[in-house]
């Protein structure tokens, strides 16, 4: 029904998490209309961010350096991190303009029906950040199964070191995400933080 190289265009666009088929061909028409510098702009960010970013080497948040703005930072207060499974975590987290520690990212949950075991994700680094100067970790995972299994994994594993844990309290629902919810649902989630264990 479509060019072929339409068809392309769609089908990249489908790539994006979300992107059904009606939304991708919706980018794609508006992509059409695009000058020329936009569209040169748009491949050069592109290009430009697929070089430049990666993961900070402390926490494995989003950075252009070799440490994220936030372990650069030396104004937050590095007594507290907060465990968080993925990037777009961190931005909600910072939007509540609330919280001031530092952060460790997961780069996602213990699932094993996905296959995703322990050693898949970012936790001995995280025991390596634990220093006498860390008072609280906080595990800020998603309320769904395999984020409660990967705090409690955490927790049991944290008994080891002298440091409170907490959880952050349930102002998300369960099943719900952080990076979908609201600053004041965050807000009222960390005031209620607990102790695990």
């Amino acid at each position: 029904m479509y060019p072929k190289s339409f068809e392309a265009l769609v089908d990249c666009f489908r790539r994006l998490p979300g992107v059904g088929l009606k939304s991708a061909e919706r980018y794609a028409f508006e992509y059409l209309k695009w000058s020329k510098e936009d569209v040169d702009e748009f491949i050069k960010q592109l290009s430009y961010a697929k070089a430049h970013l990666k993961t900070c080497r402390i926490c494995g948040n989003l950075a252009e350096d070799e440490l994220c703005p936030i372990c650069q930072d030396v104004h937050r207060d590095t007594s507290m991190i907060c465990v968080v499974e993925s990037i777009p975590d961190v931005i909600a987290m910072e939007k509540t303009q609330e919280y001031k520690g530092l952060y460790h990212v997961l780069g996602g949950v213990i699932s094993t029906s996905k296959g995703i075991m322990p050693e898949d994700l970012n936790i001995d680094s995280l025991f390596d950040r634990i220093t006498e100067n860390v008072k609280e970790v906080i595990l800020a995972t998603n309320p769904t199964v395999e984020g409660e299994t990967t705090s409690l994994y955490l927790s049991k594993l944290l008994e080891s070191k002298n440091v409170n844990v907490t959880r952050i309290a349930h102002g998300i629902p369960m099943g719900g995400h952080l990076d979908y919810a609201d600053e004041l649902t965050l807000i009222k989630a960390m005031e209620g933080r607990k102790k695990m264990g």
